[in-house]
């Protein structure tokens, strides 16, 4: 049976509905946020009116101490965060491949917590962390130690958010990496063993070095996520104690909504955008380079 093969205006108008849903969704209102960082809005009369700033808004970020604390703590929570689902993700991953019975029973476990909407998991941590019948201050109690202000001490608050966020997206990058995993060929593996190789040489010299295209795409994917973690946050600390919860997205919240300043929120936003851009760009060309 012969094939007719598409003309390429034949396969333009076959992709162009999708074309256009995608400039209708991402590129109108990143247009309309770039304009908007160059001006300043006020309400005359129940309509928006826009001025003109130029990049004031811009050059407003430097001496914004709010802005400075919010990067900061985004940039720990990123990388700490990002590592340590990462990590745990694999460790989960190579231990549920190598179970027979009962495998689905455990996967489905790890899976729970990413299942569970946002403001629930900000209620169930929150009392969990309450000083006085928080169920972790409890535990600590029978051991002797004295109840610990999870949320409310500026030493503490940043990583019990971050324990919260490993705990809820650790299943992500459980999910894709056992999918690495259960992909390896096994042929490899059974000639190491022959071969007499032990299992941490296994791992670090077969194991790791073929799974670490799939850790990197896993590792930048989780890291745009929590570059955006914005509902933990909200939910537990409110940006405090002080700054030292305050993250980015936080900060572009309070700005837009709370101090109705969507000028430069926007501008704030596209500041963020280009930077967490160049940040990938530039782990991309050094995995790009170094797989070649």
């Amino acid at each position: 049976m012969a094939t007719v093969k598409a003309s390429g205006p034949v396969k333009l108008m076959t992709v162009l509905p999708a074309l256009l849903f995608l400039v209708l969704l991402s590129a109108l209102p990143l247009a309309n946020l770039l304009a908007l960082s160059f001006a300043k809005v006020s309400w005359v009369e129940g309509q928006a009116q826009w001025d003109w700033v130029g990049l004031s808004n811009y050059r407003a970020l430097a001496d914004d101490a709010l802005f400075k604390a919010g990067i900061l703590n985004t940039l720990i929570l990123v990388i700490v965060a990002t590592t340590l689902q990462v990590g745990i993700g694999l460790a989960l991953a190579l231990i549920c491949s190598r179970l027979g019975r009962g495998a689905k029973v455990y996967r489905t476990l790890f899976l729970l917590p990413i299942l569970i909407p946002g403001i629930i998991i900000g209620a169930i941590w929150k009392l969990m962390y309450n000083t006085q019948f928080g169920i972790i201050n409890q535990a600590l109690g029978l051991i002797g130690l004295g109840p610990v202000d999870w949320l409310g001490s500026s030493s503490l608050a940043l990583g019990s958010v971050i324990a919260v966020d490993v705990w809820h997206w650790t299943p992500f990058s459980f999910l894709l990496l056992l999918a690495a995993v259960e992909a390896l060929p096994r042929d490899v593996f059974e000639a190491a063993q022959i071969d007499g190789a032990g299992a941490w040489r296994t791992f670090r010299r077969i194991t790791l070095p073929l799974l670490w295209p799939a850790i990197f795409t896993t590792f930048v994917f989780r890291a745009i996520i929590a570059f955006k973690v914005f509902d933990e946050v909200y939910l537990l600390t409110g940006g405090g104690p002080g700054t030292s919860t305050q993250v980015i997205s936080f900060t572009i919240y309070q700005r837009f909504f709370v101090q109705d300043s969507a000028g430069y929120g926007a501008a704030m936003s596209v500041f963020v955008m280009f930077l967490v851009a160049l940040v990938i760009g530039v782990a991309m060309t050094r995995q790009k380079a170094r797989s070649q």
